[in-house]
């Protein structure tokens, strides 16, 4: 393959597409699949059992791949599968999941993901979400679509990040954010909505509006989460047009566990 680097290598057993480009010392593991398109920087370290899509761009320094920071940890073959058009920026590091979960490690497609973030064991992170340098994500942090992490955020093992939610700059998150919100603070409190990356991504002011009534119930009209929940289940009937949201969000709701709760 001309586009590899003669520095580099390749294990083999490696399936790479021939399209693929592989940077200075990078070190390529038995088990790795990289499909088309895909440029992978110099001194990377892929190992472990990795799926890497199409049309990433992995920068110099990363390593993908190893195994799980857990002690129970005893060689199981878990995964790391990354999705497609991903931008990996320098000093990540993805591990492959772990038998304690469902043993993989997941990215999805599109995402924005700046230097020095880690992505412990059995993360799940959805698709078109920025996180910025140095956020951090211990074990089997779940996180949806368009999620924005500020730099140095850290989130503690099995929070959930409901889709369109964001944080601020040195945020500490030890329980779930709903979807829409914006939270700040160590531990982070709930400030506001994400509405204006709402209308960035072209949303109807009627439709940011029943996510308001939605912020309205769950954090200013002091009402307990249960009670919340019904408020909020109501307003489908009301607006229409909130339907896919209120679906959205109360299906977020029903999966907090009571003993870590929502950020507030």
């Amino acid at each position: 393959m001309s586009n590899v680097h003669p520095t580099a290598i390749i294990a083999p057993g490696a399936e790479l597409d021939s399209s693929v480009t592989v940077g200075p010392y990078t070190v390529i593991g038995p088990h790795v699949r990289i499909g088309a398109g895909t440029t992978v920087g110099p001194h990377c370290v892929i190992e472990g059992h990795t799926t890497i899509g199409e049309n990433n761009r992995i920068f110099q320094f990363n390593s993908l791949g190893a195994i799980p920071q857990d002690k129970k940890y005893a060689g199981e073959p878990c995964e790391l599968i990354i999705g497609d058009r991903n931008t990996i920026r320098e000093f990540c590091t993805f591990n492959i999941g772990s038998p304690g979960d469902a043993g993989v490690t997941k990215v999805g497609n599109d995402n924005w993901i700046m230097a020095y973030v880690h992505l412990a064991h059995d993360c799940m992170v959805g698709n078109n979400v920025i996180f910025a340098n140095n956020s951090q994500l211990a074990g089997h942090v779940h996180v949806g679509d368009w999620v924005i992490l500020g730099g140095f955020t850290v989130v503690h093992q099995f929070v959930r990040l409901g889709a369109h939610s964001m944080s601020a700059m040195c945020s500490l998150l030890f329980a779930d954010l709903p979807p829409f919100v914006m939270c700040q603070g160590q531990p982070a409190n709930a400030r506001s909505m994400n509405f204006e990356g709402l209308r960035r991504r072209g949303w109807t002011p009627e439709r940011i509006s029943g996510v308001k009534a939605i912020h309205k119930a769950l954090y200013r009209d002091d009402l307990t989460l249960e009670q919340a929940k019904e408020r909020i289940a109501t307003m489908a009937l009301e607006r229409p047009e909130t339907a896919p949201d209120v679906a959205m969000m109360n299906d977020f709701l029903a999966g907090v566990s009571a003993n870590r709760g929502i950020v507030r």
